[in-house]
């Protein structure tokens, strides 16, 4: 049998592995899932005759070595920092490497030797970035196809609660790794292009700087920009296109209170706050307040960011329990964005019969024959439960068949890459409407860039 090896069983794995195991048989599969936690190994493998749970330690050499060397084909499922070692195993034995993660510098230093070898490692298939990618690379291929140039691409992605189970203030809940959340945007500065004018949006200011989109059927959303929006312009062969413009879609009234933390500095990640063991959750929030000793936590807050008592925002605040006196942090030598995590894990974790959604947004403008034309296109996938999620299931499947059509020689290009070559992602993109992954479309009349940042 071939050996499919995946590394790491976190939330994002669930449906890769269900889809490989689904295959087995007729691909003549043994798919082997390691994991730190043999437990969460063995959820995945759910006791599949061609599913292998193994207890795993991404740092044990050896053992990190001998599974990859008795391998196929290499998934890394883990944080984007421990891919480096992977990787230079898979060169090492001569293994194909699939990730869902965004190629680090020190990844794409490695092209020359993956090239050489004949090796694929693809980067970037998971859903943002991978779907987005695809799905966009598919369209603007098709324009320029036709003699159109591209003036203008916006791209929104969010990970959202489904209607049926918006159940709180904030009409959020984590979907996916809570610490990506709370650490979103810091350490560099948004940027983006208007018509031809670079906009730059510090991290103090991203949650303030926000646009509106509707989605037919599901609503209004607010878009806040994504750290680089440029990065991809020449990836996208679009190094003339004049608004270019990327970001994370979120309800609207989240980003406007999400922003009290970032102004509050409970988001920061830099420094270690003393005697955090022992802090309650009311003295966490005191400790970004001025010293009063009459004035209660609540109302230096209010004060301080000109909050009133009847804004839904304050609501929101009391319903996630940060003035609570009684609630211990109890995490030592914690950073300020440890503990707000800590806090939002317990109001905001999916209950087992919550369901997530997906919701992807992109906008082309393009002239073509002297006419300026806009097309709309979306995706809203709805998942399952707490396991097989939406985030699951556009995340790992375009993995999974990233990884089946390497592994079976269809895609074929060698070297370090992100799937906007057409050998790889019409294929995936065709396949994954299989699982009600497709995307609407529609031409609508050129309106050019929203005038709200402009």
């Amino acid at each position: 049998m071939r050996r499919v090896l995946i590394i790491g069983a976190g939330r994002s794995a669930s449906s890769l592995v269900k889809y490989l195991l689904d295959k087995s048989d007729e691909e003549n599969l043994e798919v082997i899932i390691v994991d730190i936690s043999l437990e969460n190994a063995q959820k995945l493998a759910r006791n599949h005759i061609n599913a292998t749970a193994i207890e795993f330690d991404i740092f044990d050499i050896d053992s990190r070595q001998e599974v990859i060397r008795n391998s196929d084909i290499v998934i890394s499922m883990l944080p984007a920092r421990f891919h480096i070692e992977v990787a230079k195993d898979c060169i090492a034995f001569n293994k194909n490497l699939v990730t869902a993660s965004y190629i680090s510098k020190e990844l794409m230093e490695m092209d020359e030797d993956v090239t050489s070898k004949g090796l694929i490692f693809m980067n970037e298939v998971g859903l943002d970035p991978g779907i987005d990618h695809m799905s966009a690379i598919q369209v603007i291929d098709r324009i320029k196809m036709q003699g159109g140039k591209i003036i203008l691409f916006e791209s929104f992605t969010g990970g959202l609660l489904a209607p049926e189970s918006d159940n709180n203030l904030w009409n959020y809940k984590f979907t996916w790794n809570p610490r990506n959340v709370v650490t979103a945007g810091q350490g560099g500065v948004a940027k983006f292009i208007q018509e031809g004018k670079y906009k730059y949006i510090p991290y103090h200011k991203i949650f303030r700087r926000t646009e509106f989109l509707e989605i037919e059927g599901y609503g209004k959303f607010e878009a806040m920009a994504n750290r680089d929006s440029l990065k991809y312009r020449e990836v996208y062969g679009l190094d003339d296109v004049l608004t270019m413009y990327r970001g994370t879609i979120r309800r609207v009234g989240f980003t406007r209170a999400w922003n009290v933390f970032v102004q509050l500095g409970m988001t920061d990640d830099t420094f270690v706050m003393e005697g955090s063991e022992d802090m309650s959750y009311r003295d966490f929030t005191n400790s970004f307040l001025s010293y009063s000793p009459h004035d209660s936590v609540e109302l230096k807050l209010r004060y301080y960011l000109n909050i009133d008592q009847d804004d839904v925002l304050w609501d929101k605040l009391l319903e996630i329990d940060i003035f609570n006196a009684n609630k211990k942090v109890d995490l030592k030598d914690a950073t300020p964005a440890q503990i707000l995590q800590k806090i939002l894990m317990e109001s905001w974790a999916l209950d087992k019969d919550d369901k997530d959604m997906i919701v992807m947004y992109h906008k082309f403008g393009y002239e073509l024959n002297g006419v300026k034309k806009q097309i709309e296109s979306n995706m809203v996938v709805m998942g399952e439960d707490d396991t097989y999620t939406a985030m699951a299931k556009t995340v790992g499947l375009p993995v999974a068949i990233a990884t089946l059509k390497i592994l079976n020689g269809e895609i074929k290009t060698p070297g370090v890459q992100i799937p906007i070559r057409s050998e790889v992602y019409k294929p995936i993109l065709q396949e994954l409407q299989n699982y009600g992954i497709n995307f609407v479309e529609k031409e609508v009349p050129y309106l050019g860039y929203n005038p709200i940042n402009q």
